[in-house]
């Protein structure tokens, strides 16, 4: 049996639960990728994604999470076409979909499974299937984006301690609107002043890991469970520059997934 033989019979075998999860998840990664390239919106697999094409040609056998990468203008012209090319069993999340999700960033979900996440934000959205993360990035200082993140810090604190849920979502509503309306518009303001080549999430997103024009475009592309799909130009940099050794498995007694409760219709 090889590493990977033994890895997949240890954590996701054919027909467990969280291979059947990793294989929702990569139907709407699939959809993802036919509407991306119907409207020729580029995009990309990051972070545990990346790793796990890289690393396993697929999912990181152990992984519960999948997540894409585009540059917000890229970003925003998704959120305007997803909605009318989705079939009914998936659904855009965001703000405008969902109010009561305050993420700066989008998911795409399944209509056919019920999830719900270890660190409960979950519990007042109204989509709450597997999902995909889509993760806007933008081209800024990287004090300006973790500026960006200590504005949604309170947020995130009122939203996952609150034990009264109708005062904590006027409460964060607030906060949402003085960030997306007042708050980056003026940050992005200061970002065209101040010109930049590194690449971040998109403003109050909480990852400021940086990543370089130069190592994502042009994107090309790697296998990931029998689909070849994109990554950026020179991936394995990338990784490193975030990771360091991202070819050197973790401690396998440690890994954890994001779902406490997980359901899946067919």
């Amino acid at each position: 049996m090889t590493d990977h033989q033994a890895l997949r019979a240890r954590f996701n075998p054919d027909g467990s639960p969280l291979r059947r999860q990793q294989l929702r998840m990569l139907e709407l990664l699939l959809e993802l990728d036919r509407i991306c390239k119907k409207h020729h919106i580029a995009y990309w697999l990051s972070s545990g994604t990346l790793i796990g094409a890289m690393r396993h040609d697929g999912f990181i056998p152990w992984d519960d999470d999948l997540d894409v990468e585009m540059l917000r203008s890229d970003y925003l012209r998704l959120l305007k076409v997803l909605p009318k090319e989705l079939p009914p069993t998936m659904a855009l999340q965001d703000h405008n979909t969902d109010p009561n999700y305050f993420f700066y960033y989008a998911k795409l979900r399944d209509r056919r499974s019920r999830l719900e996440e270890t660190n409960n934000y979950d519990r007042l959205f109204c989509e709450r299937g597997i999902y995909i993360d889509i993760f806007p990035l933008e081209k800024q200082r990287r004090w300006l984006h973790i500026l960006s993140e200590k504005t949604t810090g309170h947020m995130y604190k009122v939203w996952r301690t609150s034990t009264n849920d109708a005062m904590s979502i006027r409460h964060v509503r607030r906060i949402f609107w003085w960030n997306q309306y007042l708050v980056y518009p003026l940050l992005r303001g200061l970002c065209r002043l101040m010109h930049s080549s590194v690449l971040t999430s998109g403003m109050g997103i909480p990852y400021h890991n940086p990543r370089y024009v130069e190592d994502v475009f042009p994107l090309t592309t790697h296998e990931f469970e029998g689909h070849h799909l994109p990554v950026p130009h020179n991936a394995d940099r990338l990784l490193r520059g975030i990771y360091g050794d991202y070819m050197q498995l973790p401690n396998l007694d440690h890994v954890q997934g994001h779902a406490a409760k997980l359901e899946i219709y067919e």
